[in-house]
């Protein structure tokens, strides 16, 4: 028969009824392993790549991708103007993988109420700013139309601004900016955002850049920063060194030098600690295999030992140890299966579970998430669960060796 070691792996696995037959406790704790251990790994990996796009994604809101700026050592928000060709502008966009660039002026200020007073930096955007972040964001109020006179003057500020402040919506404020001489600014406020990252609602306030513009005396080309937004986050470096190609370490007309850093080189704290969560999911997956290794080969030693004297018999008849073995791999391959299934299940419960309900919460204030992100990344199970299987099988084929020791004059009399 072709397929003989796996017809005769199915008749241990199975009964002559087609149903499964009672597992010993060691198959069923083996089983019981692999399920824990591909549960974890599917829970551990959807958890780190969930908590590195759901982070990312809040400092790349804030800052973009790439951000040109002038070479300065001077104050980080009070920076030397921008100005940028349409032909140098043109170059940036074609590139393969921006999505689009916004024109950015940021300036220190002083907001002072009745009561209070805070330090916040304006981040004035113009009337083709995407808004979609602080949409996602916002809690009250409502995004501001810059295309329209009327709300020059209209203002975001932050929820714990807001508190900090004893301000609403609607409510206007005075704020003052410091430069040769102190000058002061009346706003409005149109809405109300809250993000999880409070190092920036501690500190952003989202104007028009035409008020900030016009106190910095600068003309309308003028700008601090060009915030450049990419289709793909794996390409940042190279669409950086794209980038510093056109204008990195150049001098403008006006005898300026630029500068191109991405997201990750102007907050490298955060991202060093988010590329460490790499490291501790790969010792997950490593401590993961090696407890369902041992408790595969243990499963399938049980398996040997319980059908010594079937192999005695097998080998009287005359067949070979490869044979054999490869009823045995067949066999403990089932409980393999088996308990994968079940990893999978468990896994993937739970991931989808906190993924619509985010039941498991965390302090924003340590973590910059309100809860524990999770990634619905197909890929990444079936590469898990591929891993996983290929790891198994080279796992069990050294421990079925022991079946080329068994002497079949012994073993047959085995009880």
């Amino acid at each position: 028969m072709k397929n003989f070691p796996y017809f005769i792996a199915k008749r241990f696995s199975f009964s002559s009824e087609g149903k499964r037959s009672t597992m010993r406790p060691g198959i069923k704790i083996a089983t019981f392993g692999i399920a824990v251990g591909l549960a974890v790994m599917l829970v551990a990996f959807s958890v780190v790549v969930g908590f590195k796009n759901e982070v990312s994604n809040q400092i790349v809101g804030f800052g973009a991708h790439i951000q040109i700026s002038s070479y300065d050592t001077g104050n980080s928000f009070e920076k030397q103007p921008v100005e940028l060709s349409d032909n140098v502008l043109q170059k940036i966009s074609s590139l393969k993988y921006v999505k689009k660039y916004e024109k950015i002026v940021t300036k220190p200020s002083i907001i002072k109420t009745e009561n209070s007073f805070q330090g916040v930096v304006f981040k004035g955007v113009d009337s083709a700013f995407c808004w979609d972040f602080f949409q996602k964001n916002l809690i009250e109020g409502k995004i501001i139309d810059y295309r329209k006179p009327e709300n020059k003057d209209k203002v975001l500020i932050s929820k714990y601004l807001a508190n900090t402040l004893d301000l609403k919506t609607g409510d206007s404020f005075n704020s003052y900016f410091f430069q040769n001489q102190a000058r002061v600014r009346k706003f409005e406020i149109a809405g109300i955002y809250s993000t999880t990252y409070s190092d920036f609602d501690k500190m952003f306030v989202i104007s028009n850049l035409q008020p900030i513009q016009i106190l910095n005396q600068w003309d309308s080309a003028q700008f601090s920063t060009l915030e450049i937004m990419l289709t793909d986050f794996s390409e940042l470096e190279t669409t950086r060194n794209e980038i510093w190609d056109i204008v990195g370490n150049r001098f403008n007309d006006s005898g300026m030098l630029y500068n191109a850093l991405t997201i990750k080189q102007l907050y490298p704290q955060i991202f060093n600690w988010l590329d460490m969560l790499d490291m501790n999911a790969w010792i997950i997956l490593g401590l993961m295999l090696i407890v369902a290794g041992f408790n595969m080969i243990s499963g399938l030693l049980i398996l040997i030992l319980e059908r010594t004297q079937t192999i005695g018999v097998f080998k009287a008849l005359g067949m070979r140890n490869s044979g054999i073995r490869k009823i045995f791999l067949f066999h403990a391959l089932f409980f393999v299966v088996r308990g994968m299934f079940w990893g999978n299940i468990v896994g993937a419960g739970i991931v989808v579970f906190q993924y619509f309900t985010h039941l498991i919460r965390l302090n924003p204030e340590f973590y910059y998430v309100s809860f524990v992100p999770v990634s619905l990344n197909v890929s990444i199970w079936l590469m898990l669960n591929i891993g996983v299987f290929f790891a198994s099988i080279l796992f069990l084929i050294l421990p079925s060796y022991i079946i080329t020791q068994i002497s079949p004059a012994k073993s047959i009399k085995f009880e």
